[in-house]
């Protein structure tokens, strides 16, 4: 093969997998040696579908496009788009499209990909009927959801859950999720995992039906709801299809190439079909006894192919099919072999946060089989990185679910430790190495940088936070300035936006946006900024468009029934017999469970939705103030009695408490914020868990900082002793703002700290000693926050506009949400189970 002699590539087929191979082969110069082109059946050239549901948050086919039209151009690939292969003719070796264009090829590669499984039910031809597949069809669903009001989706696998969220994207008062299986997901989670996702999907208004099979679709022409085999029956008038995947071999199988009777076009390791001149590659092909419906394994085969038709030698080996997403706002992860049962297994289960994980381990405890992950999957890649390298396991295996014991992060477990041959990123194949030297030797140090250089995280983006882990770790290691930027619509750290916002005085986040970012935002940087802007003018946070919390949104926890809890501010824990009376009444009054919560107030559960404004007032009027138990903010600050009634208490920490919480109250920060005073060493308020903690000596006061609770508990630490009130104050003013200003989103104090460079003896030179001479711009700062301290819950219910958005149905706010359910539990109600 010469320059001089280029052979001829057709590819059928502009999906990603047919793109990426594409790519592959331009990107080792394969364009010096093949004519390449391409035939798309689509009238679009290639686009993103794994992240398909963008479409309905705002995203544009353009912003899906993988590559414009005129990359091909430039790349001189001919690209024939609305224009499918009709025939092969094998012995001739050309093709003839649907507009009768007929070329000669070299080689041909067929990524026809899938279409979509749509089961033999009677009426499915019906108006208001959609897969979920393309662009084309998410702009005809958009277009029908205009006049619908109840959709469902038949399959609740992973297709199936990604349009449930397109259904709840477009705002139906009503999502059905229907399937047949009796769990959700039954390909990548266990029973115990399937159902607390059932219950954190129906949390967030998905109404689940498992165990059934579709009988009929009804309707006169048009949808008019589904009846099942066992002869229940479901009114909507919009159904989405999502039930798996069939192979496109259709064009295969006609041109006499060897296919599975269940579909999938034949192909070994090489990806060679059973004619030596036709390949498939991605979902339209069956290699090694499996079709493979993600992406990542799609792409490795549009590399080996590319390599080889290059000269090389490489094969295609029984691929990974472990992922990790967020389904509807929910994490969930499985990794390695999660079914296995010759092994030791550990199970974490937490059904108040909506947490499980499961890890399976070696029989002699050497390895990590696989595992589950639903709720929080922060630890999925760095598992998935001890299966995929066989890593020997620590002493205490449970430390991979719940941090090693201390808190302290095991350095030699960290990404840094891995293998340089660990593959980082599966979309790209991308490994430690490749990684390592793009930061090293092309200035790479940011993730944008790195997605530039090596394509790291271009791809489904699972690999983001293993990337910046190595970006920070291979940077310290040399010595270099690190910058975690917030995302790629800020080429900025939280610490720098937090000053450029306030330098230019900006108050919301689309200002922000046009003087600092690009493009559209996105669920990093949205959030985050708000929250600068919250901790930066302490103003209502419901004035910040972009707040996607619904706590936050609402100023009040969503349960899992879709009621919300009301917790009223309850300084120090002391609360007057009055006070007392009246949440008495207001609960009696609005029907709300009542628990005293672990942080000495009262919880008020099962409050709907529009009653919410009329609670408040009613506890406003008492003297009440929000406890800001939604949001990221200073939630509690805990007391013992102290001297005022112990025989034991050396100082008032009562009294201490309350000047502290009422001093702090409404202040938002990276990520919330709890407190404690105990008025002796016994230590009755536990101070020494919380994110600052005060215990009384005989002197005065001994100050904690960065200590935590929850699944990874972490001592305070001592920052000093024996201060007066007005120090202790004006050191705690200090501290907070200066963990405000550096913290990144969603960090806790106790992570900040570990990670930061000197640790606590750092901290206490800023804090104590002001090294950095800020002390006092950062009391400055904090004197500016408390001054312009209000009760959100008063200013929500006395703006007319903002009252509005406390209704579950525009047109009647006065109507309740009848799906909502209680069941009697000893003298109170609890939520009852969605069915």
């Amino acid at each position: 093969m010469t320059k001089t002699n280029k052979k001829k590539i057709i590819v059928v087929g502009n999906g990603m997998v047919g793109y990426k191979f594409c790519e592959k082969l331009i990107s080792k110069n394969g364009k010096d040696f093949f004519d390449l082109s391409v035939f798309g059946e689509e009238p679009r050239p290639a686009y993103d579908r794994v992240h398909l549901s963008e479409f309905f948050a705002g995203k544009t086919a353009d912003d899906l496009t993988l590559a414009p039209l005129n990359w091909y151009a430039e790349n001189n690939i001919a690209l024939y788009l609305s224009d499918p292969i009709l025939s092969i003719n094998r012995e001739n070796q050309t093709i003839l499209s649907h507009h009768g264009i007929e070329l000669a090829y070299d080689y041909l590669v067929l990524a026809t990909g899938s279409s979509a499984f749509v089961p033999a039910i009677e009426g499915v031809e019906k108006e208001g009927v959609f897969v979920y597949r393309t662009i084309e069809d998410l702009e005809m669903m958009q277009s029908h959801a205009r006049k619908a009001r109840k959709g469902a989706v038949i399959g609740g696998g992973l297709l199936g859950l990604e349009a449930a969220k397109a259904l709840l994207d477009l705002g139906l008062s009503e999502t059905h999720v229907i399937e047949f299986a009796p769990r959700l997901m039954p390909r990548q989670i266990d029973e115990a995992g399937a159902n607390l996702l059932k219950n954190k999907l129906e949390n967030i208004g998905l109404q689940i039906h498992l165990n059934k099979n579709t009988r009929k679709i009804e309707g006169n022409g048009h949808i008019s709801g589904l009846s099942f085999t066992d002869e229940t029956a479901l009114e909507v008038d919009m159904l989405v299809i999502s039930a798996g995947i069939r192979p496109r071999d259709e064009l295969a199988k006609k041109a006499g190439l060897d296919v599975h009777p269940r579909g999938g076009i034949l192909v070994n390791e090489n990806l060679q079909t059973s004619d030596n001149h036709i390949f498939a590659i991605g979902e339209c092909a069956l290699v090694h006894q499996m079709i493979y419906g993600l992406v990542a394994p799609g792409y490795e085969m549009a590399e080996v192919l590319a390599t080889n038709l290059l000269g090389g030698a490489k094969s295609f080996k029984p691929y990974d099919m472990s992922t990790k997403l967020k389904l509807i706002g929910v994490d969930v992860g499985s990794f390695g072999d999660c079914f296995t049962t010759n092994c030791k297994t550990i199970i974490y289960e937490d059904n108040s946060k909506g947490i499980y994980k499961r890890i399976n381990i070696s029989e002699d405890g050497k390895n990590l089989l696989g595992g589950i992950l639903i709720g929080e999957a922060e630890q999925y890649n760095m598992l998935l990185q001890a299966v995929k390298n066989a890593t020997i396991l620590p002493p205490n295996p449970e430390d991979l679910l719940l941090g090693a014991r201390g808190g302290k992060a095991d350095e030699s477990a960290g990404v840094m430790s891995l293998p340089e041959e660990a593959i980082i990123c599966s979309c790209e194949s991308v490994s430690k190495m490749q990684i390592c030297e793009a930061i090293e030797h092309q200035g790479a140090t940011t993730f944008s940088a790195i997605k530039k250089c090596t394509k790291a995280g271009t791809g489904c983006g699972g690999c983001q936070p293993l990337v910046k882990d190595l970006i920070q770790g291979v940077m310290k290691a040399k010595g270099m300035y690190i910058r975690n930027v917030l995302c790629e619509h800020f080429d900025h750290t939280r610490q720098e936006l937090y000053d450029l916002v306030k330098i230019n005085n900006l108050q919301t986040y689309g200002e922000v946006l046009a003087m600092f970012g690009k493009g559209d935002g996105c669920e990093v940087c949205k959030p985050a900024v708000a929250s600068i802007l919250a901790s930066l003018w302490n103003d209502l946070i419901l004035k910040q468009p972009t707040i996607q919390d619904t706590n936050d949104r609402f100023l009040a926890n969503i349960q899992k029934n879709g009621t919300y809890s009301v917790v009223p501010r309850i300084a120090g824990g002391e609360i007057t017999p009055e006070k007392l009376i009246v949440i008495g009444q207001v609960a009696q009054k609005y029907g709300l469970y009542t628990k005293i919560t672990g942080g000495q107030r009262i919880d008020l559960f099962g409050a709907h939705l529009n009653d919410l404004p009329q609670i408040w007032e009613e506890l406003i009027a008492a003297g009440f103030e929000s406890g800001h138990a939604y949001g990221k903010a200073l939630r509690t600050v805990k007391s013992c009695v102290g001297s005022t009634w112990c025989r034991f208490g050396v100082q008032d920490s009562v009294t201490f408490a309350i000047e502290v919480e009422n001093r702090y109250k409404g202040l938002r920060a990276p990520h919330k914020l709890k407190s404690a005073v105990s008025g002796c060493i016994r230590e009755c308020a536990e101070a020494q868990s919380k994110d600052f903690g005060i215990i009384a000596t005989e002197k005065g006061w001994n100050l904690y900082v960065c200590g935590n609770g929850g699944a990874k508990p972490q001592h305070a630490h001592l920052l000093i002793t024996d201060v007066s009130k007005e120090d202790c104050i004006r050191y705690i003013d200090r501290f907070l703002m200066f963990y405000i200003k550096t913290a990144d989103p969603l960090t806790r104090t106790a992570a900040w700290l570990n990670k930061m460079e000197g640790g606590i003896t750092y901290l206490r030179a800023v804090v104590v000693d002001d090294v950095l001479g800020i002390g006092a711009q950062l009391e400055n700062e904090m004197q500016t926050l408390i001054n312009n301290y209000k009760c959100e819950w008063k200013e929500a219910v006395e703006n007319p506009e903002t009252r509005k958005r406390f209704a579950y149905f525009i047109n009647a706010p006065e109507k309740k949400d009848e799906t909502v359910g209680f069941e009697e539990l000893r003298g109170q109600k609890k939520a009852k189970e969605w069915i």
